[in-house]
C-alpha cells in the first residue's frame, strides 16, 4: 500500500502545526485537546522546521522537571526530520520508523508537507492488506 492511500483513509483535519516559540505547556495542551501524539513545528503550516512528540516532552520532564514546560518547543523539537513521499510504500515507511525508533513521519511533496502518518496508520494499512490477501488466497483455494 502506498502512503497516498494511507493519507486518504485517515479521517481528520490534516496536519496540526504550531509555530516555533510556543511553550511546551501550550504544545502539550494542543496534543491533549486534539488527542494526537505529535505536532509539526512550522511558520507557515507547510514547511516543517521540526517535530515534537509526547515522548519528547516526557523525556524533558524526566530530565529537568516541570520547569521545562515554560521552554519554547524549538528548544527540544527534532530538527533532523526523516520524511516520506506519497509514492513510498507502507513497508518502506515502517522500516524507516523502526530503524529510527520514532512513531510519526511527515509526508512531503517537494518542500511542502502534505500529511503526517503514524506507525498506527501504517500498521492499520498493512493489516488491511494482509486481510485482503488472506481472503484472495482462501478464494483461490476454495475455487471461488
Amino acid at each position: 500500500m502506498l502512503v497516498q492511500q494511507i493519507l486518504k483513509s485517515k479521517p481528520g483535519e490534516g496536519v496540526f502545526t504550531v509555530k516555533p516559540g510556543i511553550t511546551l505547556s501550550e504544545a502539550a495542551q494542543v496534543l491533549s485537546e486534539k488527542r494526537i501524539g505529535a505536532l509539526m513545528i512550522s511558520n507557515d503550516g507547510t514547511k516543517p522546521l521540526g517535530i515534537l512528540s509526547e515522548r519528547d516532552i516526557v523525556r524533558e520532564l524526566g530530565k529537568r522537571g516541570v520547569v521545562c514546560m515554560s521552554d519554547p518547543v524549538d528548544s527540544i523539537m527534532t530538527t533532523k526530520l526523516v520524511t516520506c513521499a506519497r509514492n513510498d510504500t507502507a513497508d518502506q515507511v515502517m522500516q524507516k520508523m523502526t530503524d529510527g525508533r520514532f512513531r510519526h513521519m511527515p509526508v512531503m511533496d517537494g518542500d511542502a508537507m502534505v500529511g503526517l502518518i503514524s506507525i498506527g496508520d501504517v500498521v492499520k494499512a498493512r493489516l488491511s492488506e494482509l486481510a485482503m490477501e488472506k481472503d484472495a488466497l482462501e478464494g483461490m483455494i476454495k475455487g471461488f
